[in-house]
């Protein structure tokens, strides 16, 4: 992620791991499909920008086998450091949105739920295009709160209202932070702009699931004290929130996660200024 004194959802905090946990449960899956049909495969160099978790870099590792290569990146490689990752996995210290590139290239780059965080992301995405080899793949995977902000799809009674009203705020405290909530839907037109080639995206959201329960309730725990000082919740309301969500009662929703990717032509990327 970038820097942690702008980035809401602080990964060093207990709740992050959850929060890892849940989302490599609702996502992994539709991530892992576009690396399989875009031809992710044994022996490519790959770069994990942001990787937080582990599952995406063992995901990546698996593919790409003894011959091919991971570097997996974070400015907190706190939950990578020491974990069990395969050996040709490598984890760096690295901030997207204001370090250099690695001096190697890649046959494929991917970052899941980073861009949207970076305070220069125009920038970042510079970055990660340049890391590409000719004919080279960059995947960027981020949420679109403004797509479809609600928690509660269906809101027919004061529990799914509550819920709604807590995901409002906690929009407008990522808005605070910087972050673009309308960033995923931009995400082509901003590929076919650095001069990616067979630009393609698509969009996946959980309507509901045990694992948006747990994302939820991880979320709001880290969050409580912003929403509470910004005079977005009271404690009152976000302990009935969170007893709601245990209660197993709501069906509870995640933002569309838009994945866009494109290739590298043969012929030097135009990356002009932001």
């Amino acid at each position: 992620m970038t820097d942690d004194s702008g980035y809401l959802l602080d990964n060093r905090q207990t709740e992050a791991g959850e929060r890892f946990d849940a989302l490599a449960q609702l996502f992994d899956g539709s991530t892992f499909r576009h690396f399989d049909a875009l031809g992710l495969g044994a022996g490519h160099r790959v770069w994990e920008v942001g990787a937080g978790g582990l599952s995406v870099p063992r995901g990546l590792a698996e593919r790409v086998g003894p011959e091919g290569r991971v570097l997996a990146t974070d400015l907190d490689t706190g939950w990578l450091t020491g974990a069990a990752l395969p050996p040709n996995v490598e984890v760096r210290r690295h901030d997207i949105g204001r370090d250099d590139a690695p001096p190697e290239t890649f046959d494929f780059v991917h970052a899941r739920l980073v861009l949207v965080h970076v305070t220069d992301r125009a920038q970042a995405l510079r970055t990660m295009a340049g890391a590409l080899r000719p004919g080279g793949v960059l995947l960027i995977e981020d949420a679109d709160p403004a797509l479809q902000p609600l928690l509660c799809l269906d809101e027919y009674g004061p529990e799914q209202e509550l819920g709604n009203r807590l995901r409002r705020g906690f929009r407008q405290l990522l808005a605070e932070r910087g972050a673009d909530l309308s960033y995923g839907r931009k995400l082509p037109r901003l590929l076919r702009e650095l001069g990616l080639e067979r630009v393609e995206a698509d969009a996946y959201f959980p309507v509901t699931s045990p694992a948006a329960t747990v994302l939820e309730a991880a979320t709001v725990r880290q969050v409580r004290d912003s929403l509470v000082d910004r005079g977005l919740a009271s404690e009152q309301e976000i302990e009935r929130h969170l007893a709601n969500v245990a209660s197993g009662r709501l069906d509870l929703a995640t933002a569309p996660m838009i994945s866009a990717w494109g290739r590298r032509p043969a012929q030097p990327l135009d990356t002009p200024e932001a």
